[in-house]
Order: structure tokens, then C-alpha cells, then sequence
């Protein structure tokens, strides 16, 4: 069972692929967004993922297509954007609340409730500033040195893949 963070990253990581931005968008909500319940996120973050939601299932589906495919058929590459950046900002918040409670993503207390520069494991390898210069840090394995710059962490992602 996956958790909200780990949901809402595996989110951003679909919006990050290449692709239409409208594919990605409504794949990004099918296989993760939709399987978020609302009461799992931190009540500061509820609204904010209700209305991704709401602007991601507005429209009403033709025969053989979802609400999802309905709603993003009939938005403008602009909109798909701003919904995929609301997604990603979503994560974004909902990381540095993990940060800010000192909790990893699969609940266990982390090093970010420990002194200024610990490491807080949690994300696929990605690293986040966070509070005190704490980084997240991957369930794979040792920290690696601290990666600060957006390049350096899409790099790491496209290794992955």
C-alpha cells in the first residue's frame, strides 16, 4: 500500500515524462491521483487536492471514455499546465509537511525531527532542500551527496528510467 507522498510523487514523476501534456495529465491522475482519499493528506493540503480533482473530473464522459478523458479532451494545452503544475506543487507541499512533522513517507519517524543537516529517506532517490538542510533521501539505499539544483534531480530521475 502506497502513501499519499509516495502517490503524489509517482504523480509528479508522470507529469515529468515526455509526452503530450493531456496524456500525461489524465495517466498521472488514473494511476495515482484517483487512488488518494482526500483524508489521508494533511487538512492544509485537502482543498488544494479536491480541486485538482474537481478540475481533472468536471466534464461529462461521451460513450466509452471516463469523466477524466472527457475533461481533458476538452481542456486547452494551457489548462492541461496549470493543473499539471497544481499536481506538482501538491507534491511539493505535501513533502515539506512530511518535513516539517518529521516523517518519512512510510510513517516511521525521520532524521528531519533530528538536528539541523539530517537526512530524511523517503523518495526515490530524489532530494529536496527541506527544513534545516534536510534532504529526502531514496529507500535505495546510502545518501549520496546532496543535490540541490533541478537539473541534477531530473537527471536522476531519467536514469531511472
Amino acid at each position: 500500500m502506497s502513501t499519499a507522498l509516495e502517490e503524489l510523487e509517482a504523480a509528479a514523476l508522470y507529469l515529468a515524462r515526455s509526452g503530450p501534456i493531456k496524456e500525461r495529465l489524465a495517466d498521472a491522475y488514473r494511476n495515482h491521483l484517483a487512488l488518494l482519499n482526500p483524508e489521508d493528506l494533511p487538512a492544509a493540503l485537502r482543498a488544494q487536492f479536491r480541486a485538482c480533482h474537481d478540475a481533472l473530473t468536471r466534464e461529462r464522459p461521451l460513450r466509452g471514455e471516463d469523466a477524466v478523458r472527457a475533461t481533458v479532451r476538452k481542456m486547452s494545452n494551457h489548462d492541461a499546465d496549470e493543473v499539471a503544475g497544481a499536481v506538482v506543487r501538491l507534491f511539493a507541499a505535501m513533502a515539506r509537511e512530511a518535513l516539517a512533522h518529521g516523517v518519512a513517507a512510510d510513517g516511521a519517524l525521520a532524521a528531519g525531527a533530528a538536528p539541523n543537516g539530517a537526512h530524511l529517506n523517503g523518495l526515490n532517490g530524489a532530494h529536496f532542500n527541506g527544513l534545516n538542510g534536510a534532504h529526502f533521501n531514496g529507500l535505495n539505499g546510502a545518501d549520496p551527496r546532496p543535490r540541490n539544483e533541478v537539473p541534477q534531480v531530473v537527471a536522476l530521475y531519467s536514469a531511472e528510467a
